[in-house]
């Protein structure tokens, strides 16, 4: 007997009792709507505040961008990073590629990527939906569709809701459009090995594996992806997985060949050496627990859901791939350079299988196949199928208000985040008018998602009023680009690649060093100096601080050429 048997002849028992519970439970599905209905309002006036933001918000966007600037002229980014301009990019082609366009017709811009990027989350909730309601009303009874896609719509906020999509959903960063990439290529091949008709299976899989392309040439990261749905097919169909692994990675490696021995090597220097980082565990731990408390109250009903999987039905290629993703995602985010948006991609099959659960729970669909744990653990518990399912009814949209309240974040200050979180109680935990639920204490934790202001703008266009103070014949050495495209001077160098690099022994900093010692340089313009250490020691040695310019809360150092080098 299932679940949804028990359920229907056991419910009418206490018809007032039923008719109150599924009042209260439309009640609260209601309120855990409004409460990720706000954190959406919050993520889109952030994203509308942040396109607009001619600077680097998060360090590295003005060299994604300059990345598009490249390839739209035709020029490589994976360059020799050891002679002028010293620059080269650690990450795959295809993020750049699609902005390719926009630069074409409007220019070297911050906007368009922002865009691109906070849209791709947007479609990403939609396939996250999209998954909760197919996989749920098949088999639910019909009266169960409206109810179905209550919970399908609460799974895509979810994903929206989370501080850790919402912190990198709107930059000039490749990561969340892989993401996008990741949760299309897992939607389109769920079902797959289920598909009678040859030719169209044939297509879906060739679709799905475009797609998982697609993600890997976004960033490297999708490889776990890829890894899952792998598993996944071979669980399934061990020959038909093997034989289309093997043309995903014919495909996939000749890309790889062409692109490396189309950049004379740099590609394999830029993409692989560089990333392979040292391991931080403190680092790991940290962004571990923050994750999980921030994410708990989704993350414990997506775990027993390939608890059940496992124990009472098919394994799915959600809970495989929220297995592998996790698991892999917490090691990687270890490393240095990474941090917690490593954790999206396990955010995006957490939302999945969280939603599957509610919506089976909400709809009473279980089903729990015979076998030893069913007669003998589940078999006693039939008689309270009722009692259980009733408890659901209000479990589940609680669920979803306790990880609103987890992920929770919002300015603190303006006439209407201001006056909410007065009524609220709601306080700064950042330093930047805005709460957080991490509070910018974890290590590794981004410092981002406040809200950019008038001053913040200010700073940014007096560090380019000293730029455009040097003569155009003078180079400009800016941590940042964004500075550098602002006052229309040449973009030198990419100082994470070229730390990485000098970390595992694969640059060499003589040439860069020479130009410092000789002040070729009219500024150096400095914020976090994530430059290799012999760069840092010319720079202190021949340059000295001129001024301090505050943006975005980081203190950015203006040096200039020392009349006496200390050494």
């Amino acid at each position: 007997m299932t679940h949804t048997d028990d359920h229907n002849q056991n419910a009418g028992t206490n018809p007032a009792i039923d008719r109150t519970l599924h009042r209260i439970n439309r009640a609260l599905l209601l309120a855990a709507l409004i409460l990720l209905g706000y954190l959406l309002a919050v993520y889109v006036v952030y994203a509308v505040n942040l396109i607009q933001f001619p600077f680097d918000y998060d360090q590295g966007e003005g060299f994604e961008l300059y990345d598009v600037v490249l390839f739209g002229q035709f020029q490589w980014p994976y360059a020799d990073i050891e002679t002028f301009p010293f620059y080269g990019s650690i990450y795959p082609p295809l993020y750049h590629l699609f902005l390719v366009p926009f630069y074409w017709l409007f220019g070297a811009e911050y906007w368009y990527g922002r865009l691109f990027s906070f849209v791709s989350t947007l479609i990403t909730a939609y396939l996250i939906g999209y998954a909760v309601y197919r996989e749920t009303v098949r088999g639910a009874p019909q009266a169960a569709g409206r109810l179905t896609l209550w919970v399908a719509v609460l799974a895509g906020l979810a994903y929206l809701g989370s501080n850790i999509v919402y912190h990198i959903g709107p930059l000039f960063r490749q990561h969340i459009s892989m993401v996008m990439f990741e949760t299309a290529a897992i939607v389109v091949l769920a079902h797959v090995n289920e598909m009678a008709d040859d030719k169209r299976r044939r297509r879906v899989l060739l679709a799905g594996f475009a797609l998982l392309l697609c993600a890997g040439y976004t960033k490297q990261l999708a490889a776990f992806t890829a890894i899952s749905a792998l598993v996944f097919l071979f669980i399934r169909n061990p020959r038909r997985a093997v034989m289309w692994g093997a043309g995903f990675a014919l495909v996939g490696g000749g890309i790889f060949l062409f692109l490396t021995i189309a950049t004379g090597g740099h590609w394999w220097t830029q993409t692989i050496t560089a990333n392979v980082k040292d391991f931080n565990f403190g680092q790991a731990e940290g962004l571990l627990r923050t994750f999980v408390r921030t994410h708990f109250w989704l993350l414990l009903p997506a775990a027993l859901m390939v608890v059940y999987e496992i124990y009472f039905d098919r394994l799915s290629i959600y809970s495989v791939w929220f297995v592998a993703v996790l698991g892999l995602n917490a090691f990687s985010a270890g490393t240095w350079g990474a941090g917690d948006s490593y954790y999206a991609t396990a955010v995006a099959a957490m939302s999945v299988l969280s939603g599957i659960f509610a919506a089976r729970s909400l709809n009473a669909t279980w089903r729990f196949a015979p076998n030893y744990l069913s007669n003998g653990l589940i078999a006693p518990l039939r008689r309270l199928t009722p009692i259980i399912g009733r408890a659901l009814l209000i479990v589940v949209p609680l669920l979803y208000i306790g990880y609103g309240r987890g992920v929770f974040h919002m300015p603190t200050s303006g006439a209407v985040f201001g006056q909410i979180a007065d009524v609220f109680g709601i306080e700064d935990n950042t330093g930047y008018n805005f709460h957080d639920p991490d509070g910018y204490i974890t290590l590794a934790y981004a410092q981002i998602g406040h809200l950019l202001t008038d001053a913040d703008r200010a700073g940014g266009e007096r560090i380019v009023e000293r730029i455009r103070e040097i003569p155009d014949d003078v180079p400009v050495l800016s941590e940042e680009a964004g500075f550098s495209f602002a006052a229309g001077r040449q973009i030198i160098t990419n100082p994470v690649v070229l730390k990485i690099l000098d970390e595992v022994g694969a640059y060499d900093s003589g040439e860069l060093v020479a130009m410092i010692e000789a002040q070729a340089f009219g500024l150096i313009i400095l914020r976090a100096q994530f430059y290799p250490v012999a760069v840092n020691q010319a720079i202190t040695a021949f340059y000295e601080e001129d001024e301090r310019v505050t943006m975005n809360g980081f203190s950015y150092i203006i040096m200039v050429p020392r009349a006496e080098p200390l050494r």
